[in-house]
């Protein structure tokens, strides 16, 4: 390394910009072993502190994505598109829109994570369909976007590995919560997948990493910077996780309402943000319309003709899934609770990552890497907030194996949803949606 590290620290620790070579050399050095943590962990806590510049954190996003495998979608006709969301309760919206784009003529190759924590992973939903396998080779991959229009898999290839080591340092110094920070570690995996545009569902609420929506919206209009500075085009949906989108929370019952969502039969906040995040999608694609009206009743007829369900289903086939899977209607868990009102009033929800966690606690989710999940285990709800409830309504169905977790979890949901006298204001599925300059 050409630099001394120290330099680097008092440097950004006055405020001062980085210059590229200086950023991609320290990524370099840092991912080849060469800076031991403790120099890393000061310099992000400077930028912490001092925060980055458009170029800086463009710069520090190209240097990640370099510092790995890029996949080459080259084989793939047309414009590549990818859509990635910062994480929620019940976020289905990839097993709905991505087989939607299919129909319509529009590629999309996707590399999506597991679940860990309060969030759920797309992957998980995926491969609680029987047979199913995310982890696919390049040659898999790409011929499966190839063949059907989509694809959805596990990170294989050695996508970004300086945002791995990058990202466990700052779990471990609270330098987690940096716009820069955030959006370079997104970004660069978005640019070492290799799509031409991208549109980006960032999350905001108690279910979500940003609570609020001035943290979102700062968080995506860094990220759509950074798009332009790396030649990307990017869209940005600012969406509400103040409650789960959806009825389901869980793995197989996510799948089993995307399906239904895939037939028309969509419950409204879920079905409006999928309808956004599509339509987006389109106007960034090849295949674009002359207004947001003609884009609509297109992803509108895609699902009325079955075209979209049908694609879901190729996909399923091509990943060795069992497409039957695709038609049930209910949970295999051995063990089930009802979740009652115990008074009328309007349902509100207090907290969704803690549904997320209670959900958790049932075995749909992972609290530490590494961890099995139970694809049967998860919450449907029956009432969602700002509905009227009368006591002795079933608010939500709990699934699990584990038949000791019941009793906490409904206690847990007993704190978390609240009966109100006055209806809660309704809130937007969608806030604002971000394009570029």
């Amino acid at each position: 390394m050409n630099y001394r590290m120290y330099d680097l620290i008092e440097k950004k620790k006055h405020g001062l910009a980085l210059t590229e070579d200086e950023i991609r050399e320290t990524v370099n050095a840092y991912t080849s072993g060469e800076i031991p943590d403790y120099q890393m962990s000061a310099l992000l806590m400077a930028i912490w502190f001092q925060g980055m510049t458009d170029e800086e954190t463009a710069t520090l996003t190209l240097a990640m994505a370099d510092s790995g495998d890029q996949l080459d979608l080259s084989a793939i006709p047309g414009t590549k598109l990818d859509k990635h969301s910062t994480g929620g309760i019940g976020d289905k919206t990839t097993l709905i829109v991505t087989p939607v784009m299919a129909a319509l003529g529009v590629y999309t190759a996707k590399m999506s994570g597991r679940g860990l924590g309060f969030t759920g992973g797309t992957v998980d939903k995926f491969e609680s369909i029987p047979g199913l396998r995310s982890e696919l080779t390049e040659e898999e991959f790409i011929r499966i976007v190839q063949e059907v229009g989509f694809v959805d898999a596990a990170q294989t290839k050695d996508l970004a590995p300086a945002d791995k080591l990058l990202y466990a340092l700052r779990d471990v110094t609270a330098t987690v919560d940096s716009i820069p920070l955030i959006a370079s570690s997104i970004m660069s995996k978005k640019l070492a997948s290799g799509a031409d545009k991208i549109v980006l569902d960032v999350k905001c609420g108690t279910g979500a990493f940003m609570k609020d929506a001035d943290a979102a919206k700062a968080l995506a209009d860094q990220m759509i910077r950074i798009g332009k500075l790396t030649g990307r085009e990017v869209v940005a949906v600012i969406s509400d996780m103040n409650e789960p989108l959806g009825y389901a929370v869980g793995n197989s019952i996510e799948v089993q309402e995307a399906v239904g969502v895939l037939k028309g039969k969509g419950e409204s906040r879920l079905s409006e943000l999928c309808m956004t995040l599509a339509v987006e999608m389109l106007q960034l694609s090849d295949q674009a319309k002359s207004t947001r009206q003609e884009a609509e009743a297109a992803v509108r007829e895609v699902i009325a003709s079955g075209a979209a369900l049908e694609r879901l289903q190729r996909f399923v086939a091509a990943a060795g899934g069992d497409v039957s899977a695709l038609e049930r209607t209910a949970s295999a868990a051995a063990c089930t609770a009802e979740f009652v009102a115990a008074q009328e009033g309007y349902l509100t929800c207090r907290d969704a990552a803690e549904v997320g966690l209670i959900s958790t606690s049932l075995g749909a989710g992972r609290s530490r890497k590494g961890d099995s999940i139970d694809f049967e285990a998860g919450i449907l709800f029956r009432k969602k907030p700002g509905e009227y409830v009368q006591a002795g309504d079933v608010i939500a169905e709990l699934y699990t194996e584990r038949e000791e977790a019941l009793t906490g979890a409904l206690k847990r949901l007993e704190d978390v949803y609240a009966i109100l006298r006055e209806r809660p204001e309704d809130r937007p599925v969608v806030y604002e949606i971000l394009r570029q300059n």
